[in-house]
């Protein structure tokens, strides 16, 4: 068995079955899926059409073929050579078998282009059969028989597992689960492909239009962005935080399948994702780093902060200063993400404007931290760490000035989307700021946190007090996108870091050092 390097897809299982009320074509919603999660899959993808097809619907097909740069290929039954030789010719004779997706088909149509290399995939007609009963090894090897146009990843999946096998050489297949913006924000920059990558890995879309349970049956790991899915976070009090987490339907039916199928890894295990959901138990963590500063003249640590229910308790003056509160202060909501407010902060001058502050609660109230507008942002990809310098909120001098345009009123922001930024210290040297951090402390401390949190991918800002030199974690976060690392750096370390954990040797490390 053959590894497949190209797909065509013919227009009998793209175009709806009917034509809108006005007689406009359209792409069957399942074929729309099908057309962006295979664009950057690294397979060859095309379009095949007979030549009595309507004008409309060639135009439509050829449309999406040019927004995806598939390609398109006439298909005449009574001319198979010609439309295998067109195929070739565009895409080569490498190493692999070109598959024909159709919805219909005649033996003796079909045995040419089986007799030249080719797999042919039916799409079964609605009502014949129900997922679950997709079995590849089952049917001729040649002809594959599926009931769902979302199942053709998981059956391409599932053929280049078994050709690789078949050459001796071990692949397994990851499913990926998060929002569709953060997916082709991956997908695009080749982290996702259908063929195995140079380390044996397949990667999937979960689709929850298929039972989740056969899919798992079929991989080897499952990697989520599960925070992309939550509908609620309960904060109320820091124990039971496994309770207090509401997911989508979706997500929920994920974990309850996970549970039932131990042998798919989890890329990372839900529970180790609580802490950085909450900004207390995160700032509980870093006040372990204290044990990593005996060995350097310079200091990493968290920032000072207090947890507030209540910002008109009576004793909130005090409680600030008790913490090494001094103002001005940052505000952030406990909740750290997966919630639409969650990073709604403020930034508070006066001591009076907590009363009226509109900020979630609970909430932390966090040192603000003069860093001279420089913020170095750091990636941990497995055992692998990256670092990018980026423009930040300005000193407390600044802001106040700032502030006082408005009366000494908060300064509200989402992180997400704006920061007030120092504009007048935009060219700032970043060699000057990269010779300003002591590389050596932050990465024992990138180090330790890996060992703690037991994530295989996450993030952390710090930024250098100007006074003393102290380099603070300001932040965490779960599987970030790693944007400013290069493509040709980036994409390989992720893949080294996941199949690490499928292998078990990144948890067992964890567990032996904690």
């Amino acid at each position: 068995m053959c590894a497949v390097k190209g797909i065509v897809m013919n227009a009998s299982v793209l175009l709806a079955v009917n034509d809108d009320e006005n007689g406009i074509p359209s792409l069957a919603p399942a074929a729309d899926y099908l057309l962006r999660k295979l664009r950057y899959s690294n397979i060859y993808i095309g379009i095949s059409y007979g030549p009595d097809l309507s004008a409309p619907k060639v135009r439509l097909l050829q449309e999406n073929a040019r927004l995806y740069s598939y390609n398109c290929f006439v298909f005449r039954p009574s001319a198979i050579d010609n439309f295998v030789s067109a195929v070739s010719l565009e895409w080569g004779d490498n190493i692999g078998s070109y598959m024909h997706v159709i919805s219909s088909y005649k033996d003796e149509e079909i045995s040419q282009l089986i007799s030249s290399g080719w797999l042919i995939t039916v799409l079964r007609s609605p009502g014949k059969a129900s997922a679950v009963e997709y079995n590849p090894g089952t049917e001729n090897p040649s002809k594959i028989f599926i009931n769902k146009l979302e199942e053709l990843p998981l059956t391409i999946c599932h053929l280049n597992k078994k050709g690789k096998q078949a050459m001796g050489k071990e692949v397994e297949t990851v499913g990926y689960l998060m929002k569709p913006s953060r997916e082709e924000d991956f997908a695009k920059r080749g982290a996702f492909p259908l063929n195995p990558t140079p380390n044996g890995l397949i990667f999937v879309a979960l689709n929850y239009e298929l039972p989740i349970s056969w899919q798992l049956q079929q991989l080897d790991g499952v990697l989520h962005k599960a925070t992309d899915d939550i509908i609620t976070v309960e904060m109320s009090s820091s124990s039971d935080f496994e309770n207090k987490v509401t997911y989508t339907e979706g997500m929920q039916e994920l974990q309850r399948c996970i549970g039932c199928h131990p042998e798919c890894r989890v890329i990372d295990p839900f529970s180790n994702i609580y802490p950085v959901l909450d900004r207390l138990k995160i700032q509980q963590i870093l006040g372990g780093l204290e044990n990593l500063n005996s060995k350097s003249c310079s200091k990493i640590r968290g920032p000072h902060f207090l947890k507030v229910v209540d910002f008109r308790e009576p004793k909130l003056e005090k409680k600030l200063a008790d913490a090494k509160l001094s103002l001005p202060n940052i505000v952030k909501p406990q909740v750290a993400c997966g919630v639409s407010d969650a990073h709604s902060m403020a930034i508070v001058f006066n001591a009076d404007s907590y009363k009226d502050l509109n900020i979630p609660l609970p909430a932390i109230v966090q040192e603000y931290v003069d860093h001279s507008s420089t913020m170095f942002k750091f990636y941990v990809v497995g055992k692998k760490i990256f670092f990018a310098i980026k423009k930040s909120t300005p000193n407390a001098d600044t802001l106040i000035k700032l502030a006082k345009e408005k009366e000494l009123k908060p300064l509200l922001f989402d992180s997400l989307k704006s920061l007030p930024v120092d504009k007048d210290n935009q060219q700032q040297s970043q060699n000057k700021d990269n010779k300003q951090i002591d590389h050596e402390l932050v990465t024992d401390a990138a180090n330790w946190l890996r060992r703690v949190l037991d994530l295989t991918i996450f993030g952390f800002d710090v930024v250098i007090q100007e006074s003393t030199g102290d380099h603070v974690i300001v932040d965490v976060n779960y599987l970030p996108s790693f944007k400013e690392v290069p493509d040709e750096v980036a994409i390989p370390t992720f893949w080294e870091a996941i199949k690490e954990k499928l292998t078990g040797k990144q948890s067992v490390e964890a567990a032996m050092l904690l």
